[in-house]
């Protein structure tokens, strides 16, 4: 799924810049496929692997990406399953980099 986000790159933040609101962050909700709302801080998502191998194999390419972008996402990994949580810790929630970087793990997958 293309969007808008995908064709950004994140941007540094450094504070000073409130979070999204409910609302721009339930519409940029709307143009990545799958995430959640956690709060109104957080967004996270689940990916499912056929095995341990695979699903490391996808978390080193996120690092990659993340490393690329400047934005780095919390990740939790049991055998074959990898959750992303999203956030901009400078502002303690979320800004539109969170996106940028949800889309751009989509298309990794």
């Amino acid at each position: 799924m293309t969007t808008k986000f995908t064709q950004k790159h994140c941007v540094p933040c450094e504070g000073g810049v409130p979070p999204m609101s409910s609302e721009e962050a339930k519409r940029a909700l709307g143009q990545v496929s799958g995430w959640k709302l956690i709060g109104n801080t957080k967004i996270k998502k689940l990916f499912t692997f056929n095995n341990f191998k695979q699903a490391m194999k996808f978390v080193n390419s996120v690092a990659e990406l993340a490393e690329r972008e400047g934005h780095h996402p919390d990740i939790f990994i049991t055998y074959n399953k990898v959750w992303f949580e999203l956030t901009t810790h400078a502002i303690n929630g979320l800004s539109e980099n969170d996106f940028i970087m949800a889309a751009k793990i989509d298309q990794l997958d």
